[in-house]
């Protein structure tokens, strides 16, 4: 299959770079909306301190990918990533087909590590190409999210190991022992 030619084609590394960096800030503007909901609808208080600072890191992701539009000279604007905007929707439909608690929180956890997911490769993806550009300054900032998604991440995955699964196991178990009732 081959696909036509319009005028916003990529037609070199530099074109797939920018439209990356437009994704990505689409994507994190998108979370600054949506993780206060999530933070509403979080009952662990170390999953809500997560999200809480996560939040304020995601703002700040923001204000460096203006940063790096400005390093590369283009102006900092959006494109509607349909990659992130279905991961959110998946994670809305989640939200609203839990039980509040663990069970809730455990499927928090999970819409959220997959957001962290798609922005690790997008950040990683991005930092390629920007090596690959010789755009050192926009490189540095990339690389910086790219380190606190990573970590992110991995404080997502220790907040479900301690427990948290576990209770929401127990929780299902419960509800469906009383339902059966």
């Amino acid at each position: 299959m081959t696909t036509k030619e319009n005028s916003t084609t990529a037609k070199n590394l530099r074109d797939i770079f920018v439209d990356g960096l437009k994704d990505i800030y689409w994507a994190e503007n998108a979370l600054v909306k949506t993780l206060p909901k999530m933070f509403e609808n979080a009952t662990d208080i170390r999953l809500k301190t997560a999200i809480k600072d996560h939040l304020a890191q995601t703002k700040e992701h923001v204000n460096r990918l203006e940063k790096v539009f400005e390093c590369i000279g283009e102006d900092a604007e959006g494109k509607k990533c349909a990659a992130m905007e279905g991961i959110l929707k998946e994670g809305d439909e989640m939200l609203q087909e839990t039980e509040e608690g663990a069970v809730r929180d455990a499927a928090i956890i999970a819409s959220s590590q997959k957001v962290e997911h798609y922005e690790i490769t997008s950040y990683g993806t991005l930092a390629a190409y920007a090596k690959t550009l010789n755009e050192r300054n926009a490189l540095d900032y990339l690389l910086r999210t790219l380190g606190e998604e990573k970590k992110a991440d991995c404080l997502l995955s220790s907040i479900a190991d301690t427990n948290l699964n576990s209770q929401a196991m127990t929780d299902s178990l419960q509800s469906k022992n009383m339902k059966a009732v």
